[in-house]
């Protein structure tokens, strides 16, 4: 895994800045420990940062075609990299590395932009053609490598990280509020947006080509949920098995030690008991635990390691490590408000101790319908589709409107949720089980300000945009589907990149391999989600390897214990952060109601409160 960097002066004759392009580079030296590489040709620059996996001694970067016209920055590991080299050597190319990247340049020498869709792997990368001058970068199907770029006066600069952009002093550092109110909506920025007005992420699936004469986008990958095939339970569960035991197979590639996450839950077991089968040594695992056992799965971690034989290591996070919230406002760029990244983060360490190398078992939730909220929506749904919007809307409002707020409730008993979501549309009742819980606080927290430069703009405009898109009829599929675009790329995956790079350690993600979720994509929904249980086809696939406890456990998520950290030891920097920083954006009257009632235990505004401390120590750490 890599850090990259550059900029190319399209629109204008001015000459690369050395020092700035290193600057750019050096800020995300803990992607990339290992070396560091630049060129620099007139207008155009490449910097890169690297860490050593395939062809550790031969993969230093900038690499160039033969003669030296094409030039590529890369980011990622190519898993079909061997095929593809056999396919460049076929047409006359001689290639003088073992690295997955000086294929792709010789590819391009090929294929043009095509090339990028013959990729299966992660990805971001830049490449420069001088004979066209000519750059193009370009971003994985599922956003699993970032890539930021911001296009400001005739200048075009890319980095991993918003980071290298701003390390620029010629950009701005001008707050976009559409992306704050996002934020305070998704509890992290939805591409193409960044928290900043002149930068952007270059969305999945996406790349950019930009010439003297200006910078086009385009897509080049999308999910398909219209092509289900009727095919047995058995037929499904054999292909799924064979398909989850390639998608691990060619992630083992590496030269540097190799190893996992180890939750205890259905996809990592899953992933670890495949690596298990396939390689003849014992798998290392890394897992954390809690104090508090309630959101600690230390113990069934241990106990499947036990079960196929693994080399496990594991660290209980006691609430004096909490100071790490510090330094994950650094590592995200932007403000960044899932709590999870607190263990990710400690996981990633505890492995990064002994590999370089982690699989993980993110994608299972998305591809086979594991969240419980996929459950909820589809009964809502069939509830939506007995009465007439016209009686449904006013009935179900009305009844919201009364019924008391009990979020302390299992959400099966909440039903002022229930009936609340059922008076609104599909898409938005969705949204409202996905994010509700800081949404809903929006508009009393943004200040006056704020709300006069956000005019009539709508967070949740992006989120039906998704899910009217999905090519598909089906209700859970298209809330799979708009998971995919939103919550999966710029939640969960942002959270897994930051959070492992920060400590220079790769995590590959076999389940949301694009053949694999292509494959998951054509399975019939009631296979996915059966009698209120997700993932039930997934699970029968996977009995094979996975013993019956790990199947049949209750879902515990990765999470902390935020709402009592917030009153006991995170509370002193919550407080001084929340009312001794000046800020324009938020009412300090809500902000005051929510912690005092968070304080006092009459609600649990644990998600709110995090938001807005995650927002002020970015504000801290990049505005200051």
């Amino acid at each position: 895994m890599c850090g990259i960097a550059g900029v190319y002066n399209y629109a204008n004759e001015r000459l690369i800045n050395d020092v700035v392009l290193k600057q750019m580079t050096d800020v995300i030296a803990h992607r990339g420990p290992d070396d560091d590489g630049f060129l620099i040709q007139g207008r155009i620059g490449l910097g890169h940062r690297r860490l050593s996996i395939i062809d550790v001694s031969g993969g230093h970067q900038p690499i160039f075609n033969e003669d030296g016209t094409v030039a590529i920055v890369f980011n990622g590991e190519i898993y079909n990299y061997q095929e593809l080299a056999h396919l460049v050597e076929s047409r006359g190319h001689k290639l003088q590395t073992r690295s997955d990247t000086e294929t792709i340049v010789h590819l391009y020498e090929e294929f043009g932009e095509n090339a990028v869709a013959m990729l299966r792997g992660m990805f971001a990368f830049a490449i420069w053609d001088a004979r066209k001058q000519t750059m193009l970068l370009a971003r994985d199907r599922l956003g699993k490598k970032p890539l930021y770029y911001a296009d400001y006066k005739g200048r075009l600069l890319f980095g991993s990280e918003v980071k290298c952009i701003i390390a620029d002093p010629e950009i701005p550092r001008d707050v976009n509020p559409e992306a704050v109110a996002d934020y305070f909506s998704f509890l992290a920025i939805p591409a193409p947006k960044s928290i900043f007005k002149h930068v952007r992420k270059l969305r999945p699936a996406h790349y950019l080509v930009i010439t003297p004469n200006g910078v086009r986008e385009q897509e080049y990958w999308d999910i398909d949920f219209s092509q289900t095939e009727v095919r047995s339970e058995e037929e499904w569960q054999e292909q799924l098995l064979d398909a989850l035991r390639e998608a691990v197979d060619i992630r083992l590639m590496s030269e540097v030690p190799l190893g996992a996450f180890l939750s205890g839950g259905v996809d990592s077991s899953s992933v670890v008991a495949m690596m298990s089968q396939i390689t003849n040594r014992p798998v290392v695992t890394a897992s954390i635990g809690f104090t508090s056992e309630e959101f600690s799965e230390a113990a069934a971690a241990k106990k499947f390691a036990e079960y196929v034989k693994a080399e496990h290591h594991e660290r209980i996070v006691n609430p004096d490590a909490v100071s790490v919230v510090e330094k994950l406002a650094y590592h995200y760029d932007e403000p960044f408000a899932d709590s999870s990244a607190v263990p990710t983060f400690y996981v990633s360490q505890v492995a990064r101790e002994f590999v370089t190398v982690a699989l993980s078992g993110d994608g299972g939730d998305e591809n086979f319908a594991g969240y419980r909220r996929y459950k909820f929506d589809v009964a809502e749904n069939r509830v939506r589709g007995m009465l007439p919007a016209s009686l449904r809307k006013p009935a179900f409002g009305a009844m919201a409107a009364v019924y008391p707020q009990l979020d302390w409730l299992p959400r099966p008993l909440r039903a002022k949720a229930t009936l609340r979501n059922l008076s609104l549309d599909p898409a938005e009742a969705y949204f409202q089980s996905v994010y509700g819980a800081v949404a809903r606080e929006r508009d009393g927290l943004f200040g006056a300000d704020l709300k006069a430069q956000l005019s009539d703009y709508n967070p949740f405009d992006l989120f039906r945009h998704y899910y009217n898109r999905a090519k598909t009829d089906d209700p859970l599929s298209r809330a799979q589907y708009v998971d995919m675009k939103t919550y999966l790329v710029d939640d969960i995956l942002t959270k897994v990149d930051r959070a492992s790079m920060a400590v220079s350690l790769e995590v590959r993600c076999p389940i949301l391999d694009h053949k694999f979720m292509e494959l998951a994509a054509r399975i019939p929904s009631d296979l996915k989600l059966r009698n209120g249980t997700g993932k039930y086809i997934f699970k029968q696939a996977i009995r094979k390897i996975v013993p019956e406890e790990v199947l049949t456990r209750p879902k515990m998520g990765f999470s902390i214990p935020l709402a009592e950290w917030l009153r006991t030891d995170l509370r002193d920097l919550a407080h001084s952060l929340l009312f001794d920083t000046k800020d324009e954006w938020l009412n300090q009257e809500t902000v005051k109601s929510l912690w005092e009632r968070h304080q006092n235990g009459t609600r649990d505004f644990g998600t709110p409160i995090w938001t807005i401390l995650m927002f002020r120590l970015w504000q801290r750490r990049f505005l200051a």
